[in-house]
């Protein structure tokens, strides 16, 4: 079975009518996988459409410290998906809303970075555990209009996570550590654990 286009992918999403006042893609998958690129990407092929990142709902690092989670930041339990979940609640209907973006360099989520106002038709949301099939995430499996899954090779994967964490000035032997011991059993996890999506996408659409 061939591999969808990306015109597939915009007259799929467009043939599902939103149940509410704007419609919901989730685009998900394994850290590193393209899903930014992606998403931006849809959003530009989209009528009236925005992207929504879940990476905004990172807990800060203080936090993540006092838990002893600091060194597993990007697991699943160092989100805040609570308040990612209100945040959907309010996207499908609200005219503007105002949500947090996460600052890379900085390494910290900035309150009120994002906005979506009363224009907006589509919502790409992205982030790696949209589809997860455990315990509170499973509540966000009833916002997704369409459902999107983005797959890598892991061998591709941990060469870009690898750089990532060098051009970030750590180590070799750091980097190696981050992306073995966190990155990939977080993206082995996103494939593992997942509900099945509406369509499986692959890297070369990118």
């Amino acid at each position: 079975m061939s591999e969808p286009t990306e015109t597939e992918i915009l007259n799929r999403v467009l043939s599902v009518p939103p149940r509410f006042k704007r419609r919901i893609v989730a685009l998900a998958g394994p850290p590193a996988s393209g899903k930014s690129t992606l998403a931006e990407r849809l959003a530009e092929i989209l009528p009236a459409a925005s992207v929504v990142p879940m990476d905004g709902f990172h807990l800060d690092n203080r936090i993540l410290s006092e838990r002893n989670l600091r060194a597993r930041k990007g697991a699943p339990d160092t989100f805040d998906v609570a308040g990612f979940y209100h945040l959907l609640d309010r996207l499908r209907n609200e005219e503007e809303v105002f949500y947090p973006l996460f600052d890379r360099k900085r390494d910290c989520a900035v309150a009120g970075a994002g906005r979506i106002d009363k224009t907006t038709q589509t919502i790409v949301v992205e982030g790696n555990y949209l589809f997860l099939d455990t315990n509170e995430w499973r509540r966000l499996h009833s916002f997704w209009d369409v459902s999107l899954y983005l797959d890598v090779p892991e061998t591709t994967l941990r060469t870009r996570l690898m750089q990532r964490w060098l051009d970030h000035g750590f180590s070799q032997q750091d980097a190696e550590t981050k992306v073995d011991t966190n990155d990939m059993p977080n993206a082995k996890m996103t494939a593992q654990k997942r509900i099945n999506p509406d369509m499986i996408l692959k890297e070369d659409l990118l």
